[in-house]
């Protein structure tokens, strides 16, 4: 697929062409899903805290007796089913984070961004270099390629101090540069803007773990075919150590008879 090529300016300059399949052959959801669902649960406080029936204010003393009153039995007014009583299952401060492989998240960034490109919600720029901190210009061409209604990602190929400053008073922009890019900062916005830079650098580290890949293939290859030579040693050597047995015994056999 030809992606267009804008400037700072919203002009079309070129086009970029780039197929989704480099990126990720395939688009598992349920990875994403579950990609997502860690990252959301990490974001999670878990600081919240609840009194139970022991540690709030009141008497322990049992409020009348058990029968004779023709109200329902009754222990202390600490109790949960009353009003000012203790929580009966109380919260206490957790920690919801979780880890997924790594391998696995990174796997989902780079299907994230395949996902993205093929419902075509990549805008391309040739570059976003800014003298000074202006948001006038971010946002008008935000405005040009027509996604400032849209909550929006933008990711440079390194991290741009000018940028960042531009862009951070704009409702609904966030900038992250795109070796701090995963699956659930892809697909929280409704559109990605990126630098060709940025998405030339995502490519290179994608043929980066798949040379890797077939490096660890090779090796694997390489460590199943040792055993087999060994073994084959191994057959050779018996004869040579058979015949030292018998040497052996033999020389025992004659010392025997000498005696």
């Amino acid at each position: 697929m030809n992606l267009a090529v804008y400037d700072i300016s919203g002009n079309q300059v070129g086009s970029y062409e780039i197929d989704p399949a480099e990126l990720a052959p395939s688009v598992n959801k349920q990875l994403l899903h579950d990609a997502v669902v860690m990252y959301q649960a990490n974001q999670r406080q878990g600081t919240f805290r609840t009194k139970n029936r022991g540690e709030v204010a009141g008497s322990t003393k049992k409020l009348y007796k058990q029968k004779g009153t023709g109200n329902a039995r009754a222990g202390a007014r600490r109790s949960g089913t009353r009003r000012g009583g203790g929580h009966i299952f109380a919260k206490r401060p957790r920690d919801f984070g979780w880890r997924m492989p790594k391998k696995a998240l990174r796997a989902a960034t780079r299907m994230a961004l395949a996902a993205r490109l093929a419902d075509d919600e990549v805008k391309l720029v040739s570059g976003l270099e800014l003298g000074a901190p202006k948001t006038s210009v971010v946002a008008k061409l935000l405005k040009t390629l027509g996604i400032s209604e849209k909550t929006v990602l933008v990711a440079p190929a390194k991290h741009d101090d000018m940028l960042w400053k531009s862009a951070r008073n704009i409702d609904g922009v966030s900038v992250s540069p795109v070796g701090d890019l995963n699956a659930w900062s892809l697909l929280q916005p409704r559109a990605v803007l990126m630098t060709t830079a940025a998405i030339d650098a995502f490519r290179a580290s994608v043929a980066k773990v798949a040379d890797e890949k077939k490096a660890a293939a090779g090796k694997a290859a390489g460590a199943t075919k040792k055993p087999s030579a060994r073994r084959g040693s191994a057959k050779a050597e018996k004869p040579a150590a058979s015949k030292r047995a018998e040497g052996r015994t033999s020389a025992a056999r004659a010392a025997k008879k000498e005696k």
